[in-house]
Parts: structure tokens; C-alpha cells; sequence
């Protein structure tokens, strides 16, 4: 899946503290933004969909993270719970889309996330066919309309460039390995 479409909806989470605590709604929303990209980091450093995809981990960091932001929630714990929860439906998410290759729609590689605990790759299941595909694109208009609706200014103007950054990709998805000569 394309990266917005992981922002979307690490930014869909964060949506629903407007309502629950509307003053860490923001600290939620950025992290969550950050932690819905930030696995794919690793497609500059180390091996995409391993380095820094971490299913389980990031989910219990997650988790104990966000029972700390319950029990004192401070902006920093709050953030941080929300990063480690989007970053973790990212790793997660992946499985459900192509397999790790430049050429995802060839369907040639068996690898779409590592799972670290079990020492092996978990196979792709192409319910996103690959990143950049219609179904993408759908995906993350429709993810990115609970952020719209329950954030204004800079959330805003993020939701735009992601949709922007969306339809551009995905216009041209198919014909960018040829175009970088990969």
C-alpha cells in the first residue's frame, strides 16, 4: 500500500480522540501521521518490509504506551502511543497488499512483511493488489474523510497533500521503474 494510504489511516485513529480529549487530539494526529510512514524508512535503509516493519512489536509498544497515556495523559505519551499503534497497522497492513518487489501486479516475490518473533516472512494476500492500484487510491480517500471531518488548519492541509501525493502516484505507478531505469 502506498504510503498515504497508511498515513490515512494511522490519521483515522487519531480522529476519534477529538470527541474523547479534543486538547491531544493534535499530539495523536501528528504521531500518528509519523508512525504511519515511518516503517517505510526502511525502503532507503536496510531491507524493506523487515528493517523496520515491525507487526507485534510496534502493536504492544503500542498498546503498553497507550496504557501509560491513560494513566497519565501527557501529550509526549499520547503521541507516542499513536505512533507505535499507526506504525504497527502499517506492518501489519502490508500483508494484505503485494509482495515486496519493484513490480508488485508481476506477483514475484512470496515476501510481503517479516515477522520478527517468527523469524520468517508472511506471504502477500494481494487484497490490495499492489501499491498505487485503483483499490489504493480508494482506500485512502476513504480513510483520510474521518481525519478531514474531525480536524481543521494543519491537519487539513496534510489530508490535501496526501490525497494530492495519492492521485499523482497512482497515476504514474506503473510506469515508474522504467522511468528510473529499475
Amino acid at each position: 500500500m502506498m504510503a498515504t494510504t497508511h498515513a490515512a489511516a494511522g490519521l483515522s485513529l487519531a480522529a476519534a480522540l477529538t470527541v474523547v480529549a479534543p486538547e491531544l487530539a493534535m499530539v495523536a494526529a501528528l504521531g500518528s501521521l509519523v508512525g504511519g510512514v515511518f516503517p517505510d524508512v526502511d525502503l532507503f535503509v536496510g531491507t524493506h518490509r523487515k528493517s523496520l516493519h515491525f507487526p507485534v512489536y510496534y502493536s504492544v509498544a503500542g498498546l503498553l504506551v497507550g496504557a501509560v497515556a491513560l494513566a497519565a495523559p501527557a501529550p509526549i505519551f499520547v503521541a507516542g502511543a499513536f505512533f507505535f499503534l499507526s506504525a504497527g497497522l502499517h506492518s501489519i497492513t502490508d500483508w494484505f497488499g503485494a509482495g515486496d518487489e519493484l513490480r508488485p501486479w508481476n506477483r514475484t516475490s512470496p515476501r510481503a512483511v517479516y515477522v520478527h518473533p517468527l523469524r520468517r516472512w508472511l506471504r502477500p494476500k494481494y487484497i490490495v493488489r499492489y501499491d498505487g492500484a485503483p483499490e489504493d487510491l480508494a482506500l485512502t480517500l476513504v480513510l483520510f474523510v474521518p481525519g478531514f471531518l474531525a480536524f481543521d488548519g494543519t491537519i487539513r492541509v496534510f489530508v490535501a497533500l496526501g490525497v494530492a501525493i495519492a492521485l499523482f502516484y497512482t497515476g504514474f505507478r506503473k510506469r515508474m521503474p522504467e522511468w528510473f531505469g529499475i
